[in-house]
């Protein structure tokens, strides 16, 4: 005998020892391989990002997921000779979405911030110096 009542949003169901004691009458399902849902990783079998992948620990659906899914498209499809050089303009915008929600997304100690800014530096270095070898 399963006895069920809902309280607000949850739904709470009392079992009985013989509830549990009968065979469970659930069917498994094989899974498919083609699925863009399933945990396969970062990257799909076709190349896609995996934007549902706990790897990315949610950072693709909170308050700031399409900046961050805007930054991480440059970067994984970037093809320029130092990966991502092209995508600091995305990145900055992430980043002042994230700081916005210091609760959500803490900021780094000074140590990483310091080497997180010498990146982001040397990148728009490399950004700078290419422009300046397209131009003579």
């Amino acid at each position: 005998l399963l006895v069920s009542s809902v309280v607000g949003k949850d739904r709470i169901i009392f079992a009985t020892k013989e509830d549990h004691e009968t065979p469970s009458s659930a069917e498994l399902v094989a899974d498919d391989p083609d699925d863009p849902y399933e945990e396969q990783g970062l990257i799909l079998p076709n190349g896609d990002i995996n934007w549902n992948c706990p790897c990315l620990g949610g950072m693709a659906s909170g308050p700031c997921g399409e900046q961050f899914k805007s930054a991480f498209s440059c970067f994984h499809y970037s093809s320029e000779e130092i990966k991502g050089s092209d995508c600091v303009d995305q990145f900055r915008a992430m980043q002042e979405c994230m700081q916005k929600y210091p609760d959500l997304y803490p900021q780094e100690d000074e140590n990483d911030e310091k080497s997180s800014k010498d990146l982001e530096a040397a990148s728009m270095e490399a950004s700078a110096a290419k422009e300046e070898e397209g131009s003579s």
